[in-house]
């Protein structure tokens, strides 16, 4: 073994040694690129954070999405620059990441798809947390958790959590109860055809003006909705604040009805007529006429 190291020249020596030096300075320069690159991101994502949250408009979910893209960004780029200082080309590296990212990407489309929906909603915001929202067509409901790239965590009314798929709530239509400061109340009542329907106008009317919580810009409104079998079907309108709204829709559907029997309106009655007409040759019985009544379900 010396005797074979005594015949190598001294010129193949230099060689050996220019090669590690050069592979040492290559690796210690990408270490130094790594190094620095991940802590510059660092910074630099706690600055863009600390600058996001100052910014009181910033919606609270969209920001660690922010930072995290501004976090990893840096990273790539420095893991680039150390393939880079070690001999490796970075363009052939850089396609075939594009076509393992395109091949990722058909496998999971379903998972795109519900990143492209959560980046869709964190830009344009539908809806924030805190609000109280109907979407997925009319079978999500709920109050708003979270918004992440993946799902959508919402509070039913019943205290149960749910993690809705974010494709499913951008593609369908989204109804945000919340978003509107003020919000109309539909609430029907029925009386009988017999009473005085002008009687009951007025007395609802009252009513709803009464109420404190009742905006008076839009005024309340009271009108005859329509009419069905022995019942005049009434509809009171009052536009309230969001945040009384159920409050003031309780206390009027229990209020309504004792409202109603102070006018002299009672609960209707459904009745139907019902004509048997027999044919007089036969000998049977002339026509015989009947009438059926039907008690109403009480008011809701």
């Amino acid at each position: 073994m010396q005797n074979l190291l005594a015949e190598i020249h001294p010129s193949r020596w230099s060689f050996l040694w220019d090669a590690l030096t050069t592979i040492s300075m290559r690796l210690c320069a990408a270490a130094l690129i790594l190094v620095v690159g991940w802590w510059v991101a660092r910074r630099a994502a706690r600055s863009l954070n600390r600058l996001l949250t100052r910014q009181s408009r910033m919606d609270a979910t969209l920001r660690p999405v922010i930072c995290d893209m501004c976090l990893w960004s840096i990273r790539v780029v420095a893991i680039i620059g150390a393939l880079s200082q070690l001999g490796i080309q970075t363009a052939s590296i850089v396609a075939v990441l594009g076509a393992a990212g395109l091949a990722i990407g058909l496998a999971l489309q379903g998972t795109m798809q519900n990143i492209a929906a959560g980046i869709m909603l964190l830009l344009l915001r539908p809806f924030k947390v805190g609000d109280y929202i109907d979407g997925g067509a009319g079978n999500v409901a709920g109050t708003v958790d979270e918004i992440s790239l993946f799902t959508t965590r919402l509070t039913k009314a019943d205290g149960i959590c749910e993690y809705v798929p974010n494709s499913a709530l951008w593609s369908n239509s989204i109804r945000n109860y919340s978003r509107n400061p003020t919000r109309r109340l539909d609430l029907e009542v029925e009386i009988s055809v017999r009473d005085d329907v002008d009687q009951a106008l007025a007395a609802l009317r009252k009513l709803a003006a009464a109420d404190p919580r009742a905006l008076e810009n839009p005024a309340p409104q009271v009108m005859v909705a329509r009419f069905d079998d022995s019942t005049a079907v009434l509809n009171i309108r009052v536009w309230a604040s969001i945040d009384t709204f159920w409050d003031m829709r309780w206390d009027l559907a229990r209020q309504v009805r004792q409202t109603l029997n102070n006018a002299q309106c009672g609960l209707p009655v459904r009745t139907r007529e019902l004509h048997i007409v027999q044919n007089n040759d036969t000998g049977e019985s002339a026509a015989a006429r009947l009438t059926a009544a039907t008690p109403q379900a009480p008011v809701q």
